[in-house]
């Protein structure tokens, strides 16, 4: 009955926007880094700040403030990439998401999360996932899968084309990471 029980418990890792809270679902997320250098790429989106170099690959980052349609922000102590896996058509992308601050990782269970409020066509509630509560603050579900459209996935593979492929599956990098570290 326990085990029933945990396999309902959501981990999300929780960000700041402003005074918004948000949520990642844990499973996309690859790592939190400090805010690091991010070269500006010509003739892209205004929310596509640009690129970092992790780890040799050049990593697309979005600014998540101008994505989701807030205004831009200053660049702060606590401003983070997270840099999460997006799933699209089978295949999948690194991206940074340029936030204001983590928070931490939290649990809700599926019961406690309602669904998108109907907010009409000002706003595109497509890529929420639905609402949590955290005490007294709601906090926003995103669903990062489906942020992005196919032409802005194609941009960021481009991107990280750049560095010499910053889309290779997790599983790839790992070993990558191993040999590199073994004695010659």
């Amino acid at each position: 009955m326990i085990d029933e029980a945990l396999k309902d418990i959501n981990q999300f890792l929780t960000f700041t926007l402003g005074k918004e809270i948000f949520a990642l679902d844990i499973g996309t997320v690859r790592e939190v880094l400090e805010l690091t250098s991010i070269t500006k790429i010509p003739r892209t989106p205004k929310f596509m700040r640009g690129v970092i170099n992790l780890r040799g690959h050049a990593v697309p980052v979005v600014d998540m403030r101008l994505k989701l349609g807030m205004s831009q922000g200053e660049d702060t102590v606590d401003t983070c990439i997270i840099i999460v896996e997006i799933e699209f058509e089978g295949e999948f992308t690194i991206m940074g998401a340029l936030v204001d601050s983590v928070r931490e990782v939290f649990e809700m269970t599926p019961d406690t999360i309602e669904p998108a409020p109907k907010m009409g066509a000002a706003i595109n509630a497509e890529y929420i996932k639905g609402m949590g509560r955290q005490n007294d603050q709601f906090i926003i579900i995103i669903d990062i899968n489906k942020i992005f459209s196919a032409e802005e996935l194609a941009m960021a593979k481009e991107l990280a084309g750049l560095g010499g492929g910053a889309e290779q599956a997790p599983a790839e990098e790992a070993h990558a990471a191993e040999s590199a570290a073994a004695p010659a």
